[in-house]
């Protein structure tokens, strides 16, 4: 099957019939021929109050027809009362959407930020005294809250027929045991199987994850970038039984210039959830492009169609980072993405 630009495109007319911002009647339904299609709830970004409020992110994922998600953190922590969003409404959050560990992804629509003052040192150290302190009162919530938040907000999303199979929310080799177990409760209180963060080196890091997350009963789930080869996950994946792989196919094709597919059949026992996004290969200095499905080059029709013909059981989730036409919103666009994908696995 062949899906080009052109049928990408007719896919708008649909999409854009849908209402962006009110609740939809009929529940989402996403699983394609036994294949879970879902989405990052980074794809919404631009979206009003996406980062504060999950009740308007529930509307978004509702809207764009998905009935799988994996979380981002913001907005669930904001239902929970987490002292963070007020900074987020103030523009100075800790992180935003991705928190600040994604690093290098060249994520964001913004240009690219020149004519921003010098900081003297004492500015400097002024605002890491204020992050310090801005984590210190996170970090204190956290360790504080109760899960009964996260327990309607799951229900809350279930009623509308959307799972959270996967959070963001992501751990790092400086948190206590106690708050890496929060991390983890609220995984499992969502619903979810898995939490994704970064692919580290930290050979310690990575092992504590893993063990955390089989206390759990869940995997950490690393995620790459185009530095991501075929046997980048092996190490992680032989320390600890709790530790899987969150592999970002446009990513993987950027960075290798070569299918992922032999990625997926090699390492599909142990894969968590995959990304979906069309790109072009990434030359030295000339990074791929991020297109609309059927305008790049990454085998997305083929990679949806052996999750369907092998039964592999993991979900595949759009995340957009095409820049989004005029007079579209990222809602209709990953809408046209799982259309794209609901036609490929016909």
């Amino acid at each position: 099957m062949n899906l080009n630009r052109r049928d990408f495109g007719k896919l708008a007319l649909t999409a854009a019939a849908a209402p962006t911002g009110t609740l939809l009647a009929a529940k989402p339904n996403s699983v394609f021929n036994g294949v879970q299609l879902g989405v990052i709830t980074y794809s919404f970004r631009d979206m009003p109050e996406a980062h504060t409020s999950a009740e308007k992110m529930l509307e978004y994922i509702v809207a764009s027809g998905s009935s799988g998600i994996e979380f981002m953190s913001d907005a669930a922590e904001a239902y929970a009362g987490s002292p963070a969003v007020a900074y987020t409404q103030a523009g100075r959050g800790p992180g935003g959407f991705g928190g600040g560990a994604r690093g290098g992804s060249g994520r964001g629509r913004g240009g690219a930020g020149g004519g921003r003052p010098q900081l003297t040192p004492e500015q400097r150290a002024e605002m890491q005294k204020q992050q310090q302190a801005r984590n210190e009162e996170i970090t204190k919530w956290r360790l504080s809250v109760s899960m009964d938040k996260y327990k309607a907000l799951r229900k809350m999303y279930n009623d509308a027929g959307v799972t959270i199979y996967c959070l963001k929310l992501e751990p790092n080799a400086n948190m206590s045991d106690d708050e890496m177990d929060y991390v983890f409760t609220v995984a499992t209180t969502l619903g979810a199987t898995s939490v994704t963060t970064e692919l580290s080196n930290n050979a310690a890091f990575t092992q504590r994850a893993g063990d955390f997350a089989l206390k759990h009963g869940v995997v950490t789930a690393y995620h790459a970038h185009e530095q991501a080869r075929i046997d980048a996950w092996d190490n992680v994946l032989a320390q600890s039984k709790g530790n899987a792989v969150n592999l970002d196919c446009g990513h993987y094709y950027a960075g290798t210039g070569q299918s992922p597919i032999p990625a997926l059949e090699k390492l599909h026992g142990r894969i968590a959830s995959i990304h979906l996004k069309d790109r072009t290969p990434s030359a030295p200095g000339a990074p791929g492009a991020n297109l609309p499905w059927g305008q790049g080059s990454t085998p997305i029709v083929e990679i949806l169609q052996l999750l369907r013909d092998r039964k592999y059981n993991f979900p595949a989730s759009v995340e957009l980072e095409y820049q989004v036409p005029a007079g579209s919103d990222s809602v209709v666009e990953v809408k046209k993405c799982i259309e794209y994908a609901r036609k490929a696995l016909a």
